[in-house]
């Protein structure tokens, strides 16, 4: 993790707090969704600092690197299965608005957050990315598959990619076979929706679980980096807990 310098006014900011602490407590938000400025000072460190933590790991794309380190353990013990990918997206409300936001056409125009995920065969989370409530799922296919993480063993790409209606435009065909992924989106007016969840109901239980954590479940950041941090660090916690059941 980075290391910390002096700010503006000559002070440190949080220097004393050690990492681990800060770290702790930013999780305890995430899974609990309470305001910082209410986080318990028995974990001996406020809620500024952790926040401003937080930034700063985001900024230095610590969190991004924590993503990618579990899902090498994940693949060096055999359990990320490339073979198949699925991919799709969440609405959740965003109450104060801000960047990556926007009006919700279905729920009379209120301010929405679009949560895209890649995930692969077992439902671990590869990429996400996220966009506002007006932009088309199908303009954010390549941004997202474009967000999936390489490491450093196994194909590090999907061959196959499922998806739903959203995505049946041939600029999303398109866009897989670029990325040498074999598109395989249910064709509207064509595919039936009995069968539509056979191999995409891993993605939205993924996304269920992003949901537990209670800092997900609405967004209260006005900031989009830090609402995106907190989402890569959910991801992550997922791995790990692929990682304790499964290696």
């Amino acid at each position: 993790m980075p290391a910390w310098r002096a700010s503006i006014r000559g002070r440190r900011d949080g220097s004393k707090t050690d990492r681990s602490v800060a770290l702790v407590g930013i999780i305890f938000v995430l899974r609990s969704g309470i305001p910082w400025e209410m986080l318990p000072r028995e974990f001996g460190c406020s809620g500024m600092t952790c926040w401003r933590r937080l930034r700063d790991w985001q900024t230095t794309g610590v969190w991004a690197r924590l993503h990618r380190v579990l899902l090498e353990r994940l693949s060096d013990a055999g359990h990320l299965d490339w073979s198949r990918a699925s991919l799709d997206s969440a609405a959740i409300a965003a109450k104060k608005g801000g960047a990556e936001t926007g009006p919700n056409p279905t729920d009379r125009g209120k301010p929405v957050t679009k949560r895209h995920l890649v995930v692969d065969r077992r439902g671990t989370p590869l990429g996400v990315r996220l966009s506002p409530a007006n932009r088309h799922d199908s303009m954010m296919l390549a941004p997202t598959l474009d967000a999936v993480l390489g490491v450093r063993h196994g194909r590090g790409r999907p061959r196959k990619l499922h998806a739903d209606k959203a995505y049946d435009h041939g600029r999303c065909r398109s866009e897989c076979r670029k990325r040498a992924i074999k598109p395989r989106t249910a064709r509207r007016g064509i595919d039936s929706s009995e069968r539509l969840g056979r191999h995409r109901w891993v993605v939205e239980r993924t996304l269920a679980w992003l949901n537990r954590f209670h800092r997900l479940a609405i967004r209260y950041e006005w900031r989009a980096d830090i609402h995106e941090a907190f989402v890569i660090l959910g991801c992550a916690l997922i791995c790990l807990n692929q990682i304790r059941r499964i290696c």
